[in-house]
């Protein structure tokens, strides 16, 4: 949880310096250009603000880790909550738009989670854990989607180093195996989720692990 928000602020941090252009580049997500990410993100801070506060009474079913469900297939961007958020990007027509309204809510999901009491239970996706458990799982969330917005942006800062590192344990949690230590956090990511395709040598070193991948968390 002490992770949420170092990593959330470093994401908001990096948006809000984005020069306007680069605002039509490619995003490291299928489909999405800066624009439609930067949405994406609105709607997650939109997201944090209604979990935590739609307590639930009954027992958590899922932790940090088993909040995300896994599949094999990486997203084209033609699903049509993908396709939504394209639209609903482009109705902002000003970059300027975006980085307020992201602001705005951003900063009220980033008090709420301070505020937030850990052992509460919170529901949302018809799950139920706690809200230390649900802030965790979205450190994972901020870090991949930070290295989106960073995929085609070189000079742009990308996220925490301890960010990193807590989303590849959650990930190789996920995976059930551990990613070999050659691989930098980053990589880890980028090949486990497939946001790139492992080197000869990377699919060398993961060996059978590889015919596996990629792990699409969502």
């Amino acid at each position: 949880m002490n992770l949420f928000s170092p990593s959330w602020t470093a994401l908001r941090t990096a948006v809000a310096e984005l020069p306007d252009e680069v605002f039509e580049q490619p995003s490291g997500c299928a489909g999405w250009r800066v624009r439609d990410l930067v949405c994406h993100l609105i709607i997650d801070a939109q997201d944090v603000l209604i979990t935590l506060v739609t307590p639930a009474d009954t027992e958590p079913t899922r932790d940090s880790v088993t909040y995300w469900e896994v599949s094999d297939t990486p997203p084209t961007g033609d699903d049509p909550l993908d396709a939504l958020i394209v639209r609903l990007a482009a109705a902002y027509e000003e970059p300027w738009l975006l980085k307020f309204h992201l602001d705005d809510l951003g900063s009220a999901a980033g008090r709420a989670a301070e505020l937030a009491d850990p052992a509460l239970r919170v529901g949302t996706r018809d799950v139920v854990l706690t809200a230390g458990d649900y802030l965790s799982a979205y450190v994972l969330e901020w870090t991949l989607h930070h290295l989106d917005l960073v995929a085609y942006l070189p000079d742009v800062p990308g996220p925490p180093a301890e960010g990193l590192a807590r989303t590849r344990a959650m990930l190789e949690q996920i995976a059930g195996f551990a990613f070999p230590a050659s691989f930098s956090d980053k990589d880890a990511l980028l090949v486990g989720t497939g946001r790139r395709a492992p080197t000869d040598a990377e699919r060398a070193e993961l060996g059978e692990a590889a015919a596996r991948l990629p792990f699409v968390v969502g």
